[in-house]
């Protein structure tokens, strides 16, 4: 019998990895984007805070706390912030020195290494950690986030928190899968899946022009254009 926990972990984890695909496949911004975004918001705090219950406290609570930082850069308007982002700083700081510590002690064979975490790994998630932190704390010594800034910010929080998802899933649990495609190593396309569409769309997002003039004007449309902009005509442009 398996713990209740243990299954409202698993159907979460589920529900987060097909609503984050859902999420990315549909366009920026849409309405099933956005529905999409939230049940992926709500799976993953779901699945991040039973993981930490069952164990695994470092990945489920930034994996909380990743999701959560991007959904509010969503929900909130330009220049705003709250006590929240405070303690977000200092979690995302704290959480980053403690896994670089480790990691330096993981190599300086100071204590003995985890089994199936490479110190890699733990490196890895202290460095985003760190960069999560820096993140944090620019946005609060500049008052908020502003412009295409918001997007990239909501952008690569969201696709990291699905990685971990994925990661966890694909590459983590393969023993959910037949032998002959774990075999093939084919698990580690979708568990690495989010990490190159975070790349891509950072890209196009901070050094192209498809995302020059979008902003984020209302409660909850991260990919919102400037849309009175669009339906007011050329002589009233003219005009004003």
């Amino acid at each position: 019998m398996r713990p209740p926990i243990l299954i409202i972990h698993i159907c979460a984890g589920v529900v987060g990895v097909l609503s984050g695909a859902a999420a990315i496949s549909f366009r920026k911004g849409s309405r099933p984007h956005r529905l999409g975004g939230n049940l992926f918001f709500v799976a993953m705090l779901v699945m991040g805070s039973s993981a930490a219950y069952l164990g695994n406290v470092v990945g489920g609570l930034f994996a909380c706390y990743l999701v959560a930082t991007a959904w509010l850069t969503a929900r909130r308007r330009e220049g705003e912030t709250s006590i929240f982002d405070w303690a977000a700083f200092l979690f995302a700081l704290a959480l980053g020195v403690v896994l670089v510590t480790h990691g330096v002690r993981l190599a300086t064979g100071t204590v003995a290494p985890i089994p199936g975490v490479p110190v890699g790994m733990i490196f890895f998630l202290g460095s985003v950690a760190l960069l999560a932190a820096a993140g944090d704390l620019r946005m609060l010594v500049r008052g908020g986030v502003f412009g295409r800034q918001r997007i990239v910010r909501h952008l690569w929080r969201m696709c990291f928190s699905f990685f971990i998802a994925t990661g966890s899933f694909f590459i983590g649990q393969p023993q959910v899968f037949p032998a002959f495609i774990r075999r093939t190593n084919l698990l580690f396309i979708p568990g690495i899946l989010p990490l190159v569409l975070m790349i891509f769309w950072l890209i196009r997002v901070r050094f192209t022009k498809a995302y020059k003039r979008m902003s984020l004007p209302r409660r909850g449309d991260v990919y919102a254009t400037d849309l009175a902009a669009k339906l007011i005509s050329p002589k009233e442009r003219v005009a004003r």
